[in-house]
């Protein structure tokens, strides 16, 4: 079932209106909807559509793309040998067929980009010197290998330098998309645990379309992920082999990002990871950050000199951590209910979910048209200036002369804040201000799932966000 996207359709719809010829990229990881939101804003109807092959040479390209021009009612013509003869083939079906607009639908462009194939100048050639002088061809092409796609079509240095129309980077569901799809799906779950279930799946779409009618959300993620036959069990592998041709150095980037919930600079990353400290590593990083599994951030008061990266996708980590090591536990995730273990991955899990919803953070704090930084900051013990080392994993810097100091604590119900958490807290905000020498007001925020417990300690915090102001 499609829902959402509504942004993202409106401006594909206006796209097939426009006057002239349009060529529209759609980009973003797998599984989070790029096909279905292109079928259903065109609705199934192209001139032309065609998926390239996951693990197809040249010659299986091409006779794919051959068999795709025969399925579009293109007739009596032999397999291409190159790109430039399919696109050729293509510009003849165009010319045969009596659409008013000739929507043109690639999807998984890079796989078809095969070593030496050439396919890339061919595509230029094809837009260029013939469909951009035409005014009713709309080209849109997709791709799962976001970096593949920012490399080579969106900031395109050659033939294709800004030749596009259009751009959209579909980015997984919030919370609330996420709402929105179960409730038209006829899931049944109430707001803590569809807050559970995006701190197992993320946002993306196609792993919520797996949760099951009829069953408690545990139930639903042993069926996904440790049942026999699980449809989920399997995806992790999948995943980087889909996005990259060689996904071991990536992997085991991510391996050694996993071993530390907060994040690493690039000398920590290439030592946990056990690779140089090169371009190389510059080039994988950055893949895996548009892919988005990685978060880029800067630490207070650094701007790109000692960045940090963190690994943040939710659907990785919960299959590294859980899926990996169940061992045929077929009730798994059911069996673990309230254990010491699963309860310590909710607290790093929901500040994940957190950090994905800084826009709505600010929304409940009123503050959504201010200017600010979102970044981290941590010091190490030094007894000598009376510092005891601290570690905030969000702070918003406002242009107003605000810090929000942003406490994430997961709850199953009022938090309560004790006499140690509120000088822990203390402690943190004295070591910032001493060590930062900042002039701005240290608001300290608690955001957790259902609000604050009055005691003695919780005027500590300035204010409280909900899970529900996270749903906003």
């Amino acid at each position: 079932m499609f829902v959402g996207r509504d942004r993202e359709k409106a401006l594909l719809n206006s796209i097939a209106c426009e006057e002239g010829s349009q060529f529209v990229a759609v980009y973003g990881r797998r599984r989070v909807g790029k096909t279905m939101l292109i079928r259903e804003s065109f609705g199934y109807s192209f001139t032309f559509q065609h998926a390239g092959l996951a693990k197809g040479s040249l010659s299986d390209q091409l006779y794919a793309f051959a068999d795709s021009l025969r399925d579009a009612g293109l007739e009596g013509f032999d397999t291409p040998r190159s790109w430039l003869e399919a696109f050729s083939l293509l510009k003849s079906l165009i010319r045969a067929s009596r659409d008013e607009r000739k929507v043109i639908f690639i999807d998984e462009l890079s796989w078809m980009d095969t070593p030496r194939s050439n396919m890339l100048v061919a595509l230029e050639s094809f837009w260029n010197g013939w469909a951009s002088a035409r005014r009713d061809v709309v080209l849109v092409v997709c791709a799962s290998a976001t970096s593949w796609m920012l490399d080579n079509v969106i900031h395109n240095k050659g033939g294709l330098y800004n030749r596009l129309t259009a751009q959209i980077h579909l980015e997984p569901f919030t919370l609330a998309e996420c709402e929105h799809l179960c409730m038209a799906r006829g899931v049944a779950l109430n707001r803590h645990q569809l807050l559970e279930g995006y701190m197992v799946l993320g946002g993306v779409p196609y792993y919520w379309n797996q949760l099951q009618r009829g069953k408690s959300l545990p139930q639903s993620i042993d069926a996904m992920f440790f049942e026999r036959d699980a449809p989920l069990a399997w995806e992790y592998d999948y995943l980087f082999a889909s996005l990259f041709r060689n996904p071991g150095p990536h992997l085991s980037i991510v391996e050694g990002l996993a071993r530390r919930g907060c994040g690493m600079t690039r000398d920590e990353v290439a030592q946990a990871a056990g690779v140089a400290n090169s371009g190389t590593l510059t080039k994988q990083l950055g893949e895996l950050e548009s892919c988005g599994f990685v978060r880029r951030y800067a630490a207070y008061g650094k701007k790109s000199h000692g960045a940090l990266y963190q690994l943040v996708d939710n659907f990785v980590l919960f299959h590294r951590k859980f899926v990996q090591e169940a061992k045929g536990d077929e009730r798994f995730w059911t069996n673990l209910t309230n254990s010491p273990r699963r309860n310590a991955w909710c607290g790093l899990a929901f500040e994940r979910v957190c950090l994905e919803h800084v826009p709505q953070i600010k929304r409940a704090l009123g503050i959504a048209g201010v200017q600010t930084s979102v970044c981290s900051w941590s010091c190490r013990a030094d007894d000598e200036r009376g510092i005891n080392g601290s570690q905030i994993d969000l702070l918003i810097d406002r242009k107003d002369q605000v810090i929000n100091v942003c406490e994430m604590k997961f709850a199953t119900d009022l938090y309560a804040l004790s006499k140690a958490g509120e000088e822990a807290i203390r402690h943190k905000v004295h070591d910032f201000q001493v060590l930062t020498s900042t002039r701005s007001a240290m608001h300290v925020t608690l955001v957790t799932p259902y609000g604050l417990r009055q005691n003695a300690h919780a005027g500590t915090f300035q204010s409280v966000v909900t899970a529900d102001d996270l749903f906003a």
